[in-house]
């Protein structure tokens, strides 16, 4: 069950899911609605969580990765389509086969980097042109996997707000009414508007210089991709955990950390995790996007 604390003019729900500590500010002086709202919006991400983690044995991603050709719901369809288009739309880029690779790669922040012929061995088990995907059939070759990991913590931010709309709309009969959220799964942000006095709920970012940089947020969801965590350093060069999923190696020259706004979490997601894999030409790509952002270089 989440912590429900009540702070100056709002609650905040406290929990842990996906490996992050994650909360769910409600604008509201009503405890009772507040824990109905904290209820729902953890027991959206948990539902999506159990779906789609890799580390079970008893979900649909564990049966697509077993091989052989199954057909999936809706939502996983969903998914999948999303991840055909980043891959078509990233020329290859963002793969969603390429998790394979975390077996010769642990991002732990020691100098323990895989061999050339380690990594090699995998590239064969990567290439969303080698799913078979035709909407709602899938199958796999022998050792390959799909690993929803670049996209699934942005998603449940997302559908988690819906499902507190949903709950909303059966106690109020106007939008206007609706009780401002933010939901919050590890520094990856959805909110469905603005606060109740009309101002944006105020979001602040480490800028990597010991201080912290902020800004309103109305609208839409944020995002923020990076190595901060999870990387390996040797000879005085630091391995982002961001690969290319055609040379299974880190991407080169890519920022520290980036942040991105947009409509939604889900898009603010795809954003920074594409601009990751541009590298160098990350700010290049970023600048095309028409979307507020913020690129760290350096940890």
């Amino acid at each position: 069950m989440p912590r429900l604390v009540r702070r100056a003019d709002y609650f905040v729900g406290q929990f842990a899911a996906m490996a992050s500590d994650c909360e769910v500010l409600i604008d509201t002086d009503n405890q009772a609605l507040a824990q109905s709202i904290c209820i729902c919006a953890v027991s959206e991400v948990t539902r999506l969580e159990h779906k789609y983690s890799r580390y079970r044995d008893d979900n649909i991603l564990y049966r697509i990765n077993q091989g052989g050709r199954m057909e999936v719901d809706e939502e996983t369809a969903r998914l999948l389509d999303y991840a055909q288009q980043l891959h078509t739309l990233s020329d290859g880029l963002f793969d969603v086969t390429s998790g394979v690779l975390r077996r010769a790669w642990h991002f732990d922040g020691s100098d323990r980097l895989p061999s050339a012929e380690q990594v090699e061995a995998l590239l064969p088990l990567i290439g969303w042109h080698k799913v078979y995907w035709h909407k709602p059939e899938i199958h796999l070759a022998a050792g390959m996997e799909i690993d929803f990991g670049g996209i699934g913590k942005e998603y449940a931010a997302d559908r988690a707000v819906l499902a507190v709309n949903a709950l909303l709309a059966e106690q109020t009969n106007h939008y206007d009414q609706q009780t401002p959220v933010l939901v919050n799964l590890g520094g990856d942000l959805a909110i469905n508007g603005p606060r109740r006095n009309g101002a944006g709920w105020q979001v602040a970012f480490d800028n990597g210089d010991k201080q912290t940089e902020g800004f309103s947020l109305q609208q839409g969801g944020v995002a923020t991709s990076g190595d901060s965590h999870r990387y390996l350093q040797k000879d005085g060069v630091r391995y982002s955990h961001v690969l290319d999923p055609r040379s299974g190696w880190p991407v080169k020259h890519a920022p520290a950390t980036v942040t991105v706004v947009a409509n939604s979490c889900t898009d603010a997601g795809m954003l920074s995790t594409l601009a990751l894999l541009h590298g160098a030409e990350a700010e290049a790509f970023l600048r095309g996007q028409g979307v507020p952002y913020w690129v760290r270089t350096e940890c």
